[in-house]
């Protein structure tokens, strides 16, 4: 019987396929492994204690925070500050930035930014949720405290990016730029194993992810690329199967896996789009790219933005690249 790779013995053997192979990145995954398993841990038992529900208050994106949102955030926090190769931290739970500035972080290289929990209010129906992370090297000197500078770097200064979704089975899939692997949880002795080797998206697929309750909203070009979709085209393969799930990571983790487009234009209730590019958009721009896809705002690649704010919002057109690129061309013949 052949023994699977665990993501310990993966992240060691392939360390140096990573720029900066000093075991510093090696350590900062683990953390970030074993927060993921805590979590996990939490979601699984969701039902059995009191952690559904809101807890009364809203996050910095005016979003009502849900118990488990806090309960993430606080572990993967505690996770990242327990080692001493992170010097700071961005949340989009918190409003602004976490600085780690004691004796053990003073040689610290690198900053994460993450959505603890992607899709929390889905929880209560049983649906799967995520976390999301991407790692940058501070722009500022070593020995100081980070800056809004370090934060702020566009999505090609990644130097990995992943995301965790806690489904049927809870898999955590991550590039370093070299390919993109996934790993699921076997929860029998709790150890990531290596389930799916250089994964690859393929050219074109059948699905469009979009919430098409804010149809009205959209601009011309995204409502007639909706309507191609759902155009008969037996030559094509159309029409397309329309799912939304309402979870990002869910979203992206299916169509990365079976050839999909997902869209989250300007138009809506979030004039800018609801996405945030430094928690969501980049680090899933990395990894799609990685895997041979696509991700733009609808004319500029994401991973291209220069960042003006911790929060910021924008549309997102993330997926099998020919489906991007048929996208594209609407937007551009609409064009208001």
């Amino acid at each position: 019987m052949v023994q699977p790779t665990t993501l310990g013995e993966f992240i060691v053997e392939n360390q140096q396929d990573f720029p900066y192979a000093t075991g510093e990145l090696s350590h900062l995954l683990t953390s970030i492994r074993l927060a993921a398993k805590v979590v996990n841990r939490e979601i699984n038992k969701a039902g059995l204690v009191d952690i559904l529900g809101a807890i009364g208050r809203d996050n910095i994106q005016g979003e009502a925070q849900q118990k488990l949102d806090v309960i993430a955030n606080d572990t993967f926090m505690r996770a990242l500050r327990s080692m001493g190769q992170v010097c700071g931290v961005a949340s989009e739970e918190e409003e602004y930035f976490v600085s780690f500035d004691d004796d053990i972080h003073s040689e610290a290289k690198y900053i994460v930014l993450m959505d603890p929990l992607d899709g929390s209010s889905n929880i209560d129906v049983n649906v799967s949720v995520g976390t999301i992370f991407s790692i940058y090297r501070r722009t500022t000197p070593v020995g100081i405290p980070v800056t809004l500078e370090d934060f702020l770097q566009p999505g090609d200064a990644q130097v990995a990016a992943g995301y965790v979704v806690y489904g049927s089975s809870t898999m955590l899939v991550y590039t370093t730029g070299s390919g993109v692997n996934g790993f699921t949880l076997d929860p029998s002795i709790g150890v990531f194993c290596l389930s799916h080797p250089n994964m690859h998206i393929p050219e074109t697929g059948k699905i469009y992810s979009v919430n098409e309750g804010n149809y009205v909203h959209f601009p011309e070009g995204v409502k007639q690329y909706i309507k191609y979709c759902q155009e008969y085209d037996e030559a094509s393969g159309r029409p397309y199967t329309s799912r939304y799930i309402g979870s990002l990571v869910s979203d992206f983790h299916r169509n990365l896996i079976k050839g999909g487009v997902y869209l989250y234009p300007t138009g809506t209730m979030a004039p800018k789009g609801k996405l945030r590019l430094l928690y969501e958009c980049n680090p899933l721009a990395f990894i799609v790219e990685q895997a041979g896809g696509s991700a733009t705002d609808g004319k500029r690649r994401i991973m291209e933005l220069q960042p003006s704010e911790l929060h910021e919002r924008v549309p997102c057109f993330i997926g099998s690249p020919k489906m991007v690129d048929t996208a594209h061309a609407f937007l551009r013949k609409y064009e208001e």
